[in-house]
């Protein structure tokens, strides 16, 4: 399929996880992506497996200066902007009596004002067809042990996304969540572990842990105009885990 030929994207958090498995994805369907992270050494390998169809820019959503030059380089690379995926996201296992007022903003600037301002700043170069990808979470509608402050951050997404898709209305660009469920990812290896995620994968109906690239899948159909019809809504690729 060559559902986004011709397209230009934008991926944050795109050097590994969900974002490098979009990122490829995007580009066998046709695009051209920017691949947006925190670490060089990480988009440098990103970049080598992902070829002549992709351009890394380094920096932190959590920096609008960042911001500024990511946007920058695509006005002036590809003059406009046709799928945004803001998908970089942190979080930590902390339970609440171990809260500080540095984790709480740590999560909430890259998940949360990082979100809104790369969704702002590029929104400037997008137009009727455009569609914003938001990174949500099964934990955004549940309860989660040590996991409170990350979880209110994804909850937060999904009502950006039904005041935005309000915001949106006549400018033909379209938003959604994609919330993903147990997913072999670097991060949730790191905060969670390999094995507790295998573990919790086992228990969704699905009956086994997601991988990127079933999530990447679903980000192409939101991303390609098969999804020309939906705005303000949460696709779950999450195994059933949320749903039941």
């Amino acid at each position: 399929m060559n559902r986004l030929e011709g397209k230009t994207a934008v991926i944050t958090g795109g050097g590994t996880g969900i974002g490098f498995a979009s990122a490829q994805r995007f580009i066998e369907e046709g695009a051209f992506v920017y691949i947006f992270g925190r670490r060089q050494a990480l988009l440098d390998k990103a970049l080598s497996a992902l070829g002549p169809r992709a351009r890394a820019i380094a920096g932190s959503v959590s920096d609008p200066a960042d911001l500024d030059r990511l946007f920058d380089a695509v006005k002036r690379e590809s003059g406009s902007l046709d799928v945004l995926f803001a998908n970089a996201g942190t979080g930590a296992l902390v339970p609440l009596p171990q809260i500080t007022p540095e984790h709480y903003s740590d999560t909430f600037d890259v998940n949360v004002k990082g979100t809104i301002f790369t969704v702002q700043k590029g929104l400037t170069l997008m137009g009727d067809g455009g569609s914003i990808i938001l990174t949500g979470s099964t934990t955004g509608v549940m309860g989660t042990p040590a996991f409170s402050i990350y979880s209110a951050s994804k909850a937060a997404i999904r009502n950006l996304v039904r005041s935005w898709a309000q915001d949106l209305r006549g400018t033909g660009i379209r938003v959604n969540v994609l919330s993903p469920g147990p997913t072999l990812t670097e991060l949730a290896s790191e905060v969670v572990g390999r094995d507790a995620m295998i573990e919790l994968g086992a228990t969704t109906p699905i009956g086994h842990v997601g991988d990127p690239s079933e999530v990447a899948a679903v980000a192409a159909f939101l991303a390609s105009p098969d999804s020309s019809f939906m705005t303000g809504s949460e696709v779950f690729a999450d195994g059933g885990l949320a749903q039941i």
